[in-house]
C-alpha cells in the first residue's frame, strides 16, 4: 500500500551544478504573500488547510504520521514540507475537483491537504469494491477528469488505468533538488505568511466530496465544508478531552467520513500522533502497532472491533483511553467481550455522512450501553412521526431530525435530493429512533429496513438483536426482506454459522410477535461488507432474492 516518500534532507543548496539562491527565493516567497495581503480588519475564516499550517508551526519537530504501510516517518515540519511541494504540482491542473484515491496512509493525508492548499477541491474515491466503477461514476457525477492515484494500489486490487488518471509514484519522481529547496524556504516562513500563499476561501467553501455508502441505491455526492468538520470536531473534542498528546490508531479509509472526521482532520486539528495503517482488516498487525506505540484513541466498525477482540492478547490495548464504534450496531456480546478480556469499555456513537459525521454519542462521562449516547454539543435532535410529521414523545419512534452546523451544504448537481432530505434547517436522517427521558438516543434502524407486514411496520433491526442473542460466539446474521405477492413481505434470516431453526424460532417467539418471526434460514460463510465494515444490505437483499429463486422459494 501506499504512503507519501516525501522524505528528505532539507535545506539543500544546489541542485546539480547550479547554485541556488536561498535569499531570491525567500524575497519571491515574501512578495507573493504582499499581493495578496488583504486589510488588518478583515477577519481570516477558519479553513481546515489553514489549521493544519498553524498546528505544523506549532508542533514542528513532533512526530505528526507514522505509516505502517511502509514504516515511513513524517514530523509536522516535514509534512508541510511535503504538502507545498505537492500544493505546486496541483495547482498546474485544472480547476474544480480532483479526484483522490489512495489508502490510508501518509501520502492520501499529504495529497488532501495539498490539493485544498491549491485552491482545489478533493474528491474521495472508494478503491475497496468496484473501484474501475467508482472513479468513473465519481467523474461522471462532479464532472471532473483528473484523479490522483497509486500504481501500487491498482495493481494490488486489479483495478485498470482509468482516462484521467494520474499516479502519485509519477509525480514523487519528478521533484527536483530546487523543488525540495523552494518548498522547505516556504515553509520556514511564519504561519500568517504561508496562509497568504496558499489558497483562501470562506468557512462555508465546500472542502471536500464524499460518497454516501450505496448500501440501499446508488451513491449521493455529499458537499461538506471546512465549517461543517470543523465544527464537528470542535463539538466533541471536549466530550472526550482529546489533547495534543493523544495518539490516534488510524485505520478506516479516508473515502469514509468517519475515517476522514475521526482519524484524518481530528487528530491534525489538535496535533496529535497518528499511526496510519491501510488494512483494517490485519487484526493481528493492528492490535500490535496499539500495543508497541501507545495508541489512546481506536474507532472502527463492530466487524472490525470483532476482529481486534479475538487477534488481541492481554495489555494489548492497555493505553487506550477511548474504542469508539459506530456506523453498525455494536452488539452487547461485543461489548461484554472487551470488558472481560482488556477491561475496557467500547463506546457507541451514530453519525452520517451528510452531519461531518457525529451526531450523538456515548461518553465517559454519559454512557448508556444500547443507546447510541446523547447529542454532540450544538446538534439539535427531532423524533418525528414518519406518517403525520408531528413531533414524537419521549419513547416514541420516528423519524431522526437533526440540525447543526454539521450538517451538509446539500448534495452536489441535486437540487431534488438535497430539498427532500433538508427542509426547514432539519436533515432528515432516514433513521428511526426515539430519545428517552435522559437525553439518549436510541435507534432502531433504517426506515427502509421497517417491512409493513398485515398492516403491522417490523423492524428488521429489531429482529437482528433478537436473533443475535442465540448465535454462538463470533457469528453473525442480517435479516431482509423478500417480497411476497400475498403478504406484502416475508422476513428471511442470513446467517454465518448453521443453528436449529425450530429451537431458535421458538426462543425468538417469546420477544417477537408471530409476524416478525423470519419465515426463511440461509447459512453463508460470510456476509458482504461496504469497504468501511458496514453491512452491505443491498447486495445481501440481492443474494438471498437470487438463491430463493434458484430454489423456486421466490
Amino acid at each position: 500500500m501506499l504512503a507519501c516518500r516525501v522524505l528528505f534532507p532539507v535545506p539543500v543548496l544546489c541542485s546539480g551544478h547550479r547554485t541556488i539562491n536561498l535569499d531570491k527565493l525567500a524575497k519571491s516567497q515574501i512578495a507573493r504573500w504582499l499581493s495578496k495581503k488583504t486589510s488588518p480588519q478583515q477577519e481570516t475564516p477558519m479553513l481546515l488547510h489553514h489549521q493544519f499550517i498553524d498546528i505544523a508551526k506549532r508542533f514542528g519537530k513532533k512526530l505528526a504520521m507514522h505509516d505502517f504501510s511502509t514504516d515511513r516517518k513524517l514530523t509536522y515540519s516535514r509534512a508541510l514540507i511535503a504538502c507545498f511541494i505537492l500544493c505546486r504540482f496541483f495547482s498546474r491542473l485544472d480547476k474544480g475537483f480532483i479526484g483522490i484515491m489512495i489508502p490510508t496512509s501518509a501520502g492520501c493525508i499529504l495529497c488532501k491537504i495539498a490539493v485544498l492548499m491549491s485552491g482545489r477541491i478533493p474528491v474521495m474515491i472508494n478503491y475497496s469494491t468496484g473501484a474501475e466503477q467508482n472513479a468513473g461514476y465519481a467523474q461522471r457525477k462532479c464532472d471532473f477528469k483528473t484523479i490522483i492515484t497509486s500504481k501500487a494500489l491498482l495493481e494490488k486490487i486489479e483495478c485498470p488505468h482509468v482516462a484521467g488518471m494520474i499516479y502519485i509514484e509519477d509525480i514523487m519522481a519528478s521533484i527536483t533538488t530546487a523543488m525540495k529547496v523552494r518548498a522547505a524556504i516556504t515553509a520556514a516562513l511564519p504561519a500568517a505568511l504561508l496562509k497568504k500563499l496558499v489558497h483562501g476561501g470562506q468557512e462555508d467553501d465546500t472542502a471536500v466530496i464524499l460518497f454516501t455508502s450505496g448500501s440501499e441505491k446508488d451513491p449521493k455526492a455529499v458537499q461538506l465544508t471546512h465549517k461543517n468538520i470543523l465544527s464537528n470536531i470542535a463539538s466533541v473534542s471536549p466530550i472526550f478531552d482529546f489533547r495534543s498528546d493523544d495518539v490516534f490508531m488510524c485505520t478506516l479509509p479516508f473515502f469514509h467520513v468517519f475515517g476522514l472526521t475521526v482519524n484524518l482532520w481530528l487528530p491534525i486539528y489538535h496535533g496529535m500522533t497518528m499511526l496510519t495503517y491501510a488494512n483494517p482488516l490485519d487484526f493481528k498487525k493492528v492490535c500490535t502497532i496499539v500495543r508497541d506505540h501507545k495508541a489512546t484513541f481506536l474507532v472502527g466498525t463492530p466487524s472490525f472491533f470483532w476482529g481486534y477482540l479475538r487477534k488481541s492478547e492481554r495489555g494489548d490495548f492497555d493505553t487506550l483511553r477511548i474504542a469508539l464504534t459506530g456506523a453498525d450496531k455494536c452488539p452487547e456480546a461485543l461489548r461484554e467481550g472487551f470488558k472481560t478480556k482488556h477491561n475496557i469499555t467500547v463506546y457507541e456513537g451514530y453519525g452520517a455522512t451528510e452531519c461531518s459525521p457525529v451526531i450523538s454519542t456515548n461518553t465517559p462521562e454519559f454512557n448508556r450501553p444500547g443507546s447510541v449516547g446523547k447529542p454532540i454539543p450544538g446538534i439539535q435532535i427531532r423524533i418525528e412521526n414518519y406518517e403525520t410529521g408531528e413531533e414524537c414523545a419521549l419513547g416514541e419512534d420516528g423519524r431522526i431530525l437533526v440540525k447543526g452546523d454539521s450538517v451538509m451544504k446539500g448534495y452536489f448537481n441535486d437540487f431534488e435530493q438535497t430539498s427532500l432530505h433538508i427542509r426547514r434547517g432539519w436533515y432528515d436522517s432516514g433513521d428511526m429512533g426515539n430519545l428517552d427521558e435522559d437525553g439518549y438516543l436510541w435507534h432502531v434502524g433504517r426506515l427502509k429496513r421497517f417491512v409493513k407486514i398485515g398492516g403491522e411496520m417490523v423492524s428488521l433491526v429489531k429482529i437482528e438483536d433478537v436473533l443475535e442473542k442465540f448465535l454462538p460466539a463470533d457469528s453473525y446474521c442480517c435479516v431482509v426482506e423478500i417480497p411476497d405477492a400475498i403478504k406484502g413481505a416475508r422476513i428471511v434470516a442470513v446467517v454465518t454459522t448453521p443453528l436449529n431453526e425450530k429451537t431458535v424460532l421458538k426462543q425468538m417467539a417469546r420477544q417477537l410477535p408471530a409476524i416478525a418471526l423470519p419465515k426463511i434460514f440461509l447459512v453463508w460463510e460470510t456476509l458482504p461488507k461496504m469497504g468501511s465494515g458496514k453491512i452491505d444490505f443491498r447486495t445481501i437483499s440481492e443474494m438471498a432474492r437470487e438463491q430463493l429463486t434458484r430454489k423456486g422459494i421466490a
